[in-house]
């Protein structure tokens, strides 16, 4: 018990340097005004924030960083499991008359909104453990990103004042993400709905007001209700790279014409809606079409990998099959540490990543693809163990040949 005391003690100072910051007891009283005057009554405040104190578990959860990053495949194979997918199929059809009616109110599929359900808590099985207002107020304490958390826990306070719940029921993750869906409560205050018309809006319980929420949302910040996310496809041997990636738009008919078919080799529809071709897995792993709908589901969560999962989950409860694409099983998953070498060793060579952090964000890729032009690699842009081999073998030997592919 003492020692347990003593590591709880030194994460608080660790995380909350004294000499850097006022107290929590300050902080909390700033917040009170604070709160008070955007309309959060005294009572609400006693309820909510009456002895709560920083969560050092919260900061640790915080900092820690995933060791590996994640392939494609590894990532997918965790989330659109056999297990899952059936289970969504019965849950879509249990729930067949609740998500039509939410489909005729905002336009977004039924199997799209159980994807995201699957994805976001496993069906509310996974919902989070941590009280919001503790999880906020620990967080916005923090130095880190004090500014953006100290909004969420004004709007957190908010939506305690408005009765949608109590405070000791507000449970969500360590960063404060609620309900099935997991909205945070800015998402909350902007796009939950009171689906069943009963005054409140309850995104922990009420499977109405948690569809209509999250079709809400989706149809608010842009979803297309006649329109896919995308497809597999396939490209032909001498495909142009360079027409990769989402800041690339072509119409399917152009895309066509190019020679790209869809995953089961047969022609793309004849349509002029605008995609974009990625390789979440590199010239050597599957390929994907993808529409606007994907980027409405990366307004969601900014992965790629995420909005494929949403995706290919939604086709999968719909009766879609699989993927057809055969996996590459000579790509690894690197370690953080090792997308930091990469990072670092294309500084280096003057291709720009910016401050090395071993996150593969959109500018190591860019200058990855850069580095891979310049070298006579296939630019795919795709940060890999054989990359990570090639630029090595760059700071031995600059003027080697350029023509050796171990990408």
């Amino acid at each position: 018990m003492v020692a347990a005391l003593a590591v709880s003690c030194l994460l608080v100072a660790t995380a909350f340097p004294a000499a850097a910051r006022e107290s929590f007891d300050d902080f909390l009283a700033g917040l009170r005004s604070e709160a008070r005057r955007q309309g959060v009554s005294e009572a609400t405040l006693d309820r909510a924030l009456s002895g709560l104190r920083p969560n050092p578990k919260i900061i640790e959860l915080d900092r820690r960083q995933p060791e590996f990053t994640q392939t494609f495949w590894g990532y997918m194979d965790r989330r659109a499991t056999k297990k899952r997918i059936e289970r969504g199929r019965q849950l879509l059809s249990k729930h067949g008359r609740l998500l039509g009616q939410v489909y005729r109110k905002h336009g977004v599929p039924p199997h799209y909104l159980v994807a995201f359900w699957g994805l976001e808590s496993n069906f509310g099985d996974y919902k989070g453990s941590f009280g919001v207002i503790e999880a906020l107020a620990t967080l916005a304490y923090d130095q880190r990103r004090s500014k953006f958390f100290r909004a969420q826990l004004i709007d957190a306070l908010r939506i305690l004042e408005q009765g949608h719940i109590a405070p000791d029921r507000m449970q969500g993750s360590w960063a404060g993400a609620m309900g099935h869906m997991q909205f945070i409560p800015s998402t909350f205050k902007r796009y939950a709905v009171d689906h069943d018309g009963d005054g409140r809006r309850d995104i922990w319980t009420n499977l109405p007001d948690v569809f209509g929420s999250a079709a809400n949302y989706l149809s608010s910040i842009g979803w297309r209700k006649e329109e896919t996310w995308g497809r597999e496809v396939r490209l032909p041997a001498d495909f142009d790279l360079e027409l990769t990636g989402l800041g690339t738009r072509r119409a399917v008919s152009e895309w066509s014409r190019l020679g790209v078919r869809r995953g089961d080799g047969g022609r793309l529809p004849a349509s002029e809606i605008a995609g974009s071709i990625i390789l979440p897995a590199g010239y050597r792993g599957p390929a994907f079409l993808v529409y606007e709908n994907f980027r409405t589901i990366m307004k969601w969560n900014r992965s790629v990998l995420y909005a494929l999962a949403v995706g290919h989950l939604a086709d999968r409860l719909k009766g879609q099959g699989g993927l057809l694409a055969k996996r590459n099983d000579s790509d690894r998953p690197l370690s953080r540490a090792e997308v930091e070498e990469i990072q670092n060793r294309l500084n280096v060579l003057g291709f720009d990543v910016g401050e090395p952090d071993g996150v593969a964000g959109p500018m190591t890729r860019r200058a990855v693809r850069a580095f891979q032009r310049d070298v006579g690699l296939p630019p795919d842009g795709y940060p890999s163990a054989g990359l990570l081999q090639r630029l090595r073998q760059a700071a031995v030997d600059p003027g080697g040949d350029k023509k050796d592919d171990v990408n």
